[in-house]
């Protein structure tokens, strides 16, 4: 008898629906809000789709084989789904990441056995990018490169967007997504695009000030590669305290303990839901609130 393996436990996440949080406004105008519950993925996040699909189109076009080293930049999903797939099919991982990211992120890459490279805070994600260039270039390691790798966006176009599809029998009419590397809501935008034109794909984005885990708006030069504007037809710009508030009113109020990012795409379907009438509306929680317990978001 063949058992599934942890490979085969990435996807088919729970979709459910809010029970309490603007339910009562919402009902009236015959719209429901959805939560995709990706931090039921095996290590935890959205990430761990990408993770698997990027080492396997690797694998498969011979460009990567088991025993070599890969470097990402990340700052925290993605190196952690990066190092639990790794350590499944026999990659060295070396993970860069700002030193300002939380605690919790950086034990769990280094409990699945990457290496782990700190970056100064001043240089965010830029820096950690052009570090990870630059040790390419030094022959260290090969770059996966979750902003330029199309199968990031394959991945969610592949299982995301159909799992969706199913499981709200095509009656999505929004799909919300934080904007990060921008995987997620280029390839389930993509997919639902192809099923009914009409679905409306809306970003969230971080105001002006934000310093959201998950959530960024790159310079021009940094702009992930993966990344069509066209492919968006809204971008919603959300405040560090709104988000920070819907992550605990979703712990507290509908027992679903997500991220600060998660808390920004529920906020935003919540904009959305307000103005909606006879809309199924989904939004992504990207991970887990667990990461995020030593940043003080959440009360001690």
């Amino acid at each position: 008898m063949n058992y599934p393996t942890i490979e085969d436990a990435v996807g088919r996440t729970p979709l459910v629906q809010l029970q309490r949080i603007g339910a009562a406004e919402q009902a009236a105008r015959g719209t429901v809000v959805l939560a995709k519950l990706e931090g039921n993925n095996p290590a935890g996040s959205v990430k761990d789709r990408a993770a698997l699909w990027m080492i396997r189109g690797a694998q498969a076009r011979g460009e990567i084989k088991p025993g070599d080293a890969l470097i990402e930049a990340t700052s925290g999903n993605t190196g952690i789904a990066l190092a639990m797939a790794a350590a499944v099919m026999g990659y060295r991982m070396v993970l860069i990441m700002p030193e300002d990211l939380s605690v919790e992120r950086a034990q769990t890459m280094k409990a699945y056995g990457a290496e782990l490279i700190l970056t100064p805070r001043s240089g965010g994600m830029e820096y950690a990018r052009d570090l990870a260039d630059k040790m390419v270039a030094q022959g260290k390691g090969r770059v996966l490169d979750q902003f330029a790798n199309a199968d990031n966006p394959r991945s969610h176009y592949e299982s995301t967007g159909p799992e969706l599809w199913e499981q709200t029998g095509g009656r999505v009419t929004h799909f919300v997504s934080a904007m990060g590397t921008t995987g997620t809501i280029m390839g389930v935008g993509r997919f639902l695009k192809e099923k009914n034109p009409k679905v409306r794909i809306v970003g969230a984005q971080p105001a002006e000030g934000a310093r959201i885990p998950g959530i960024r708006k790159w310079p021009e030069a940094y702009q992930p590669r993966i990344y069509d504007p066209a492919g968006v037809d809204e971008w919603v710009p959300v405040l560090q305290d709104d988000a920070e508030e819907m992550a605990r009113r979703m712990a507290r109020e509908e027992g679903i303990f997500g991220g600060i990012s998660s808390g920004g795409a529920a906020w935003v379907a919540q904009q959305v839901a307000a103005r909606e009438a006879g809309a199924t509306i989904v939004f992504v929680v990207c991970d887990r609130g667990d990461r995020y317990l030593s940043t003080g978001v959440f009360p001690a």
